[in-house]
């Protein structure tokens, strides 16, 4: 990877985006630093030549500690049933009548029927005209989802490594959820004593962070405005952007840069600069973010962040339009 270099466009970059601000005196703050039982009976301590009186074994049934609730326990031979059925759907290229799905999973036609009905309503079953069934469309979205995401992470881990010894400081993956986005893999700083981590699984607002802010400009004016309206924009830190002009103002510079910051708007004395990354259909699936304490912050680093971001959506298909 090589390392940052400074063009005209890099120092127009610099002057506008960051001026001459200088990182946070405050402490550093972490992003979330994200049987058998024993008789005691005085009979059993019967005194010489004296016999002593045994408990009767048949007087009480055993108790158990935690028995299940006859809900709990239903519940769970529902799950259970409709995993046999989804399994024998799989086993069958055609659609399957209910008699035969009756017989293959053992389950009585009528308990097939109602469970087949539930699955046909959530989209993971679906029912042919003739009365057959197959799986339905939702196990594919499913399954598709999983495989870009585990994808996404195992093609990504090699290149967040590479950056975070690059720069000695936390690299995040992070993933568009709704209104938020979550962090799904991540590198930990090992300098000094304070950590900065994204924790995975942990959430924040898409205007407040780096990675949320390249969704907010792929979705366009009008739904940013949707999402201004349906969020309110509410504040993480003082330094949050919380007004739709200067949101608007902000994703500006995001689309012309090609790279966000988040500067203490998450948390204060953390700064954030992310990159977009793609896939082989050019869709932005996730951003990558190198995290700092302020005063550690270097924008320096926001070439060689959307480098190993681009090389990231190359490694997964993507190819960048030609330029000219």
């Amino acid at each position: 990877m090589a390392g940052a270099t400074h063009t005209p466009h890099e120092d127009e970059f610099r002057a506008e985006y960051i001026g001459d601000a200088t990182p946070a005196k405050s402490g550093l703050i972490s992003l979330g630093e994200i049987g058998s039982h024993g008789y005691h009976s005085p009979d059993l301590l019967a005194g010489p030549g004296k016999l002593p009186i045994l408990p009767r074994t048949s007087v009480q049934p055993k108790k158990t500690e935690s028995a299940p609730s006859a809900e709990g326990k239903t519940s769970i031979q529902v799950i259970e049933r409709m995993m046999k059925l989804l399994d024998v759907l799989a086993e069958h290229a055609d659609p399957v009548q209910l008699k035969q799905l009756a017989i293959e999973t053992g389950l009585h036609p009528s308990t097939a029927h109602r469970i087949l009905g539930a699955m046909t309503h959530s989209g993971f079953v679906e029912r042919s005209e003739a009365g057959a069934y197959r799986l339905g469309i939702r196990l594919l979205e499913l399954g598709s989802l999983v495989k870009s995401r585990i994808s996404l992470r195992e093609t990504a881990m090699p290149y967040m490594l590479k950056l975070h010894a690059a720069t000695g400081e936390s690299v995040n993956l992070g993933v568009r959820a709704g209104d938020e986005i979550v962090y799904v893999e991540r590198t930990s700083s090992g300098r000094a004593s304070v950590r900065v981590v994204h924790i995975v699984g942990a959430r924040a607002p898409l205007h407040t962070t780096a990675t949320g802010k390249l969704f907010l400009v792929e979705d366009g004016l009008e739904r940013i405005r949707d999402y201004a309206r349906r969020t309110a924009l509410p504040a993480s830190t003082p330094a949050s952007i919380t007004a739709l002009p200067a949101l608007e103002k902000e994703l500006d510079r995001v689309r012309r840069h090609g790279v966000a910051f988040d500067l203490d708007e998450v948390e204060a004395g953390v700064r954030c600069i992310a990159a977009g990354i793609r896939d082989d259909s050019g869709e932005l699936i996730a951003g990558l973010s190198l995290s700092t304490p302020s005063e550690r912050f270097n924008p320096d680093w926001a070439p060689l962040v959307r480098e190993t971001a681009d090389e990231i959506s190359r490694a997964l298909g993507h190819l960048p339009p030609k330029a000219g």
